[in-house]
């Protein structure tokens, strides 16, 4: 073996010398450098600490854990060494901050502690030095206690990181079941139908229709939110035809245009509650499911859970509320403009603050499905009349809301140009949407007319962070 070694090192002795030579050389400019640097005044970057809640953590210990079912948080305290005069000096400290009262079951806390070099016991306990609850999955309240006659209590909120998504599917049954179905977020199906909810019949999609949306979805640390924020573009393709949805801000308010720039709200909602299906159509003579006596049924019943919200399907004012001994129950009936009135029956319960001769938003929420008066089930039987006269609600005629305002012409076409092309993948990144309070109109070319693209109804996928 010595040999082996002694033969090698004959060999290739000249190149061992030249890479040690190498490295040193190499080893030499580096230190140069860094004494360099330091000469000069300049002191080397040194790593960001780490912190949680806005502490430096890293130097405590850390203790995480959920609130108990019928736990106080006397009791937690007192996992770490605060007994009943401690958690009485807290609670007057943090009243006008946070009512230690108030804490939930299942919500999360985090102890943070470290050696108490003030005891004078054999084995030292750890000491608390900060208690985080968290309220929500954004707001928390911090307990510091950098000294045990000192206490400071502040609220405080994680940061909500926003990504921008694109989703896409085809119904198979239902537009809930194309977004459960896909991993979409909840609320997703619900600020569809808010924002499409006076041009697509969503109790008449048909198999084979689709949607493509471009939404921010937020998240707190890595956890993502049920809810979305800002939609900046769609088109559903139902029927055989696309309805865009263009968002711009027109009068201080955000809403959504088509690609033509009328309005996609109208004078009447489609339905007044969302997610259920139609069990009893509009009829002149309908057997009713109780009495078998056929007579005329002039309302549209959709079934619904007891307790589903029931919207105002136009701006209103609250002209009856009471109960309808002849079968309805629990009913509300608006009055709107141009003789129209809606009746809502068989409610569980009334919205709060709707009573006679009040006034109500379109989409507000102004009572509650329910199983009141002669019903089988939960259900809504809501009704239409036109200057007395009962209508079908399926068909009433949908008045078009106010287009974009002459003077907004040009930035809308900004805002559809960059959205469309969004929707259609052809838009840089860098040019994207992502504010809507000034839009800037280029001067050195005329737009474009917009040729729409038509949406790609055979597939049925997510398409994740852009």
């Amino acid at each position: 073996m010595l040999h082996k070694i002694e033969t090698f090192l004959r060999k290739y002795s000249w190149t061992v010398i030249a890479a040690v030579a190498v490295l040193a050389a190499v080893l030499f400019i580096v230190a140069t450098c860094i004494q360099r640097r330091a000469d000069d005044g300049e002191p080397m970057p040194e790593p960001e600490p780490l912190t949680m809640y806005d502490i430096e953590y890293e130097q405590y210990e850390l203790v995480e854990g959920q609130v108990a079912s019928g736990e106080t948080m006397g009791r937690i305290f007192e996992r770490f060494g605060i007994g009943a005069g401690g958690t009485y000096r807290i609670e007057q400290a943090a009243k006008d901050i946070f009512d230690l009262r108030s804490v939930r079951a299942g919500n999360k806390y985090v102890a943070m502690l470290e050696p108490d070099t003030l005891s004078t016991d054999t084995i030292a306990r750890p000491r608390l030095a900060h208690f985080i609850y968290e309220r929500s999955r954004t707001d928390y309240a911090v307990i510091s206690l950098p000294r045990p006659d000192s206490i400071v209590v502040r609220n405080g909120s994680k940061p909500i990181r926003v990504e921008r998504h694109r989703a896409r599917a085809t119904i198979e049954s239902s537009l809930w079941n194309a977004i459960a179905g896909n991993g979409f977020p909840p609320s997703l199906a619900i600020e569809l139908e808010d924002v499409y909810g006076w041009s697509v019949d969503f109790f008449g999609l048909q198999v084979g229709d689709s949607f493509e949306v471009i939404y921010d979805q937020e998240f707190v640390d890595t956890v993502k939110l049920n809810y979305i924020g800002q939609i900046w573009g769609a088109v559903f393709n139902h029927g055989g035809k696309d309805y865009y949805a263009i968002p711009f801000k027109q009068d201080g308010k955000v809403a959504f245009w088509d690609e033509n720039g009328n309005s996609l709200r109208k004078q009447f909602l489609r339905a007044p509650l969302n997610y259920s299906r139609i069990s009893s159509r509009y009829s002149n003579a309908r057997r009713h499911p109780i009495t078998r006596i056929v007579r005329p049924h002039h309302g549209v019943d959709y079934a619904a859970p007891t307790g589903t919200p029931v919207r105002a399907v136009a701006d209103g004012v609250v002209t009856r509320r009471y109960w309808d001994s002849s079968g309805g129950g629990n009913t509300i009936w608006l009055k709107h403009a141009r003789g129209y009135e809606t009746g809502y029956l068989h409610l569980s319960k009334y919205g709060s603050g709707i009573v006679v001769g009040s006034r109500v938003s379109q989409g507000q929420t102004i009572g509650y499905v329910g199983s009141t008066g002669a019903s089988t089930g939960p259900h809504l039987d809501y009704r239409i009349r036109v200057n007395g006269k009962p209508m079908d609600p399926l068909k009433i005629p949908q008045e078009p809301g106010l287009p974009i305002k002459e003077e907004n012409r040009e930035k809308f076409a900004v805002v559809r140009d960059k959205a469309m092309g969004e929707l259609a993948g052809t838009l840089p990144e860098a040019e994207r949407l992502t504010q809507l309070d000034s839009i800037t109109v280029p001067l050195d070319e005329p737009l474009d007319p917009v040729n729409p693209s038509p949406v790609d109804t055979t597939k049925n996928f997510i398409d994740g962070p852009r």
